[in-house]
């Protein structure tokens, strides 16, 4: 059974990544790597390539990307490796964030008094 909005024929994802199953094992790409285009779409690209460097022209998680695109995580990250070779986007991780232990009481004293 089909869900509601995606077709996910095997025919037609085996045509976009040219029958590739995996990123490959030295692929940046998880599902919080934020995605930031490098350049513009151009004329002849692929229309999903060209879709993703609309989405990325501000950064964007790739679980969000394969949400907007409507494409299982896997091929999505199969077409940002296609993009990030070529130089059209970067990745990078999101920052850890440095959490101070007294902010961390302060508010665990907050949410106590609730």
């Amino acid at each position: 059974m089909s869900r509601p909005g995606r077709d996910d024929s095997p025919d037609r994802l085996y045509t976009l990544t040219g029958g590739r199953a995996r990123s490959g094992p030295d692929s940046p790409f998880d599902l919080v790597t934020l995605v930031v285009a490098e350049c513009d779409p151009v004329a002849g690209m692929q229309s999903e390539h060209a879709a993703i460097l609309r989405i990325t022209e501000h950064p964007t998680a790739v679980v969000e990307l394969a949400a907007e695109l409507k494409l299982p995580v896997s091929i999505t990250k199969i077409l940002l490796s296609d993009l990030l070779a070529a130089g059209r986007v970067s990745a990078r991780h999101p920052r850890k964030a440095v959490l101070d232990p007294d902010v961390l009481e302060q508010v665990l004293v907050g949410l106590r008094n609730l």
